[in-house]
Parts: structure tokens; sequence; C-alpha cells
């Protein structure tokens, strides 16, 4: 049977999270609200399918660039070149720079 080349393939390590902080997380990481032009971190949450980005932005920092629904515009350096990722807020977290 031929390998599936899915979304999520060879991304075991990436989309999991330690035993004890399984589950659905607080309400907080849903509710937080950000700013256009705020520096993020884009994480995927594993227990949340919905509005996650490709696994290969995960770690990466971005800027908010909008909003569309209830997901962001983030935007990220890929290599050379901006992309424009839509991600819902589960799998987003704020980014402290020091200026």
């Amino acid at each position: 049977m031929k390998r599936s080349k899915g979304y999520r393939s060879k991304s075991r390590g990436i989309l999991r999270r330690p035993p004890r902080q399984r589950g659905q997380r607080s309400l907080g990481y849903i509710l937080r609200e950000y700013e256009v032009g705020e520096k993020v971190g884009l994480y995927v949450d594993p227990s949340t399918h919905a509005g996650e980005p490709h696994r290969r932005y995960h770690g990466k920092i971005g800027k908010i660039m909008g909003k569309r629904g209830s997901s962001y515009l983030v935007q990220v350096r890929d290599g050379r070149s901006l992309k424009t990722v839509i991600v819902r807020p589960e799998h987003i977290r704020s980014h402290k720079t020091s200026n």
C-alpha cells in the first residue's frame, strides 16, 4: 500500500503534547484578542484541528496583519519570501520582544 503524504504527515513529534498537558485548553487561549502589528508565535495545538497552520510554520514568529472572521492573518517569513497564513487563535501565542 502506498504511503500517505497528507497535510499532517511526518508530524508525530511536533503535533503531540506531553501526557499531563493533553486535552482541551482553557478558554483564555481562544478568547484572547490580538492587535494588528503584534508579534506572535505559531504553535500548532494538536487538540484542535480547525484553523491550524501547516507544520512547516510551527514555532515561527510572525506579525498579525488583520482579522478574518474568528481567525487572524499572520505574515511569516518562509525562506526569503513572506507568506500570509490564516490561523485560529488556539494556535497563536503572544511573543515578547526586547526593545
